[in-house]
């Protein structure tokens, strides 16, 4: 197994155990090689769910731009929602894990099809 396949499992890990969701693994992977070389750096591959600006990216670059999202203020609800699903507690929040949860939350696993 690749590093990509060693992550994709502890991501898979991490939707069982912390957010308590059975993953579509075929989703997982595909949304995993959606986040590109990010998912290898330390710093680029966990969401700060704290900061403002971090969720302002992720609902930029991932609900407008690869979803196809309308702007709104449910696309904050929805990234508030996740985040509260992974747990506000948790340090690590990983990105793949988010943008799996953000695809689900807004029904768009069509965008991998």
């Amino acid at each position: 197994m690749g590093k990509r396949d060693d992550l994709i499992a502890k991501y898979a890990d991490d939707l069982k155990s912390k957010c308590g969701m059975d993953p579509d693994m075929d989703l997982l992977t595909k949304v995993t090689i959606g986040c590109g070389p990010s998912i290898y750096d330390a710093d680029a591959s966990t969401v700060a769910s704290s900061q403002e600006g971090e969720l302002e990216t992720v609902k930029t670059n991932f609900l407008i731009k690869k979803l196809g999202l309308a702007d709104g203020p449910e696309l904050m609800d929805g990234i508030n929602s996740v985040i509260e699903t992974y747990g506000k507690s948790e340090r690590n929040k990983y990105r793949a894990v988010v943008y799996y949860m953000l695809t689900k939350h807004f029904g768009k696993e069509s965008v991998y099809g």
